[in-house]
């Protein structure tokens, strides 16, 4: 009986792991798709990338994150078009997450500087977890000493899930700033490993906003070149009972940028909580059709030594002469 209660403790762990929020990028800015299908073709030309997380590495609890997309711009259909892949593993568990979206993004003209962009997003997910090593109280034979493979066990679990998940988004630009708001799972699809059971994925929601400048229009920047530009952003984002609000800043010039944006807890669930929980740099080189980023986590609360958070992301834009009128060629 006591190895069972042990395995029950194991399996409701899991369960409210499950509920655990999305994954979270530090370089939002350079995938913003990552947060809001409303940035599907906001370029309004092909762009595709890559962007790849570790988080946690010197903690035995390494989790790598990777995101993948491509998009392009339909003038005719006044339209961005594009598809993405999220890939999600823990080193311990052998968990495993994999989603494959389809985005669609309408570009709507309010006047002369500003412009609406709806869009909406439908995936199909599944989450894995290797089950095998799990032996409940009735499979053990301890007279033979030997295994048996079948349980009757009502809790029956599936190594396997899979579900369809349906997301929007919305966002409103001019050529120098951006803000919009998205809903993931409005469907709420069930992530449960139980046969029967029922563990609804909790809705995401996020607001996003940013804004790009010369900052030779505010200050006097001689010893700076006149093109450089500054950009800031900010996102909230919410979870369950999980929030999360980042600040960013950084300056742009010709070849290179770099900034910092800092991770704070809005919403702490607990005394000892801390409101600041990261402060992250990074920089990053823009070389003919290819940006490259990097940027690090430094940890300010006393989770210990986790070897931080560190990502890599590559972009490249196939068309480098297409600069749309109204939208900010940020990074």
């Amino acid at each position: 009986m006591k190895i069972k209660v042990i395995v029950y403790i194991v399996l409701l762990s899991i369960s409210f792991s499950a509920k655990a929020q999305d994954p979270i990028f530090t370089q939002y800015f350079m995938v913003p798709e990552t947060l809001n299908p409303g940035f599907t073709g906001f370029l309004e030309t092909t762009t595709a990338g890559i962007l790849h997380k570790t988080q946690w590495p010197e903690l035995n609890f390494r989790v790598d994150t990777d995101f993948g997309f491509i998009n392009t711009w339909s003038e005719n259909a006044n339209s961005g078009i594009g598809i993405s892949i999220l890939n999600h593993r823990e080193k311990v568990t052998n968990y495993n997450f994999t989603q494959v979206n389809v985005n669609y993004a309408y570009r709507v003209q309010l006047n002369d500087n500003w412009f609406f962009r709806p869009a909406v997003e439908v995936g199909f997910g599944n989450k894995s977890y290797g089950f095998q090593n799990i032996i409940l109280e009735d499979q053990m034979n301890i007279d033979s000493g030997t295994i048996n493979n079948s349980s009757v066990d009502p809790l029956l679990l599936n190594d396997k899930v899979s579900f369809f998940d349906f997301s929007a988004g919305m966002l409103f630009n001019n050529e120098n700033a951006w803000f919009g708001a998205s809903v993931k799972h409005i469907n709420k699809p069930n992530i449960s490993f139980a046969a029967n059971g029922n563990v609804p994925l909790e809705t995401f929601f996020s607001v996003n906003a940013g804004y790009e400048f010369l900052l030779g229009d505010y200050i006097d920047i001689t010893y700076l070149p006149y093109e450089t530009r500054m950009l800031l952003t900010s996102n909230y984002m919410n979870q369950g009972q999980y929030s999360r609000f980042d600040l960013g800043v950084g300056l742009v010039f010709k070849k290179f940028f770099f900034g910092v944006t800092a991770a704070t807890n809005p919403g702490k669930k607990a005394i000892n909580s801390h409101f600041l929980t990261s402060i992250n740099p990074y920089g990053g080189l823009q070389y003919e059709h290819f940006k490259f980023g990097y940027s690090y986590d430094f940890n300010t609360s006393k989770i210990g030594n986790t070897g931080g958070i560190y990502e890599l992301s590559v972009i490249y834009q196939f068309d480098l002469k297409v600069k749309c009128f109204g939208c900010p060629n940020y990074y």
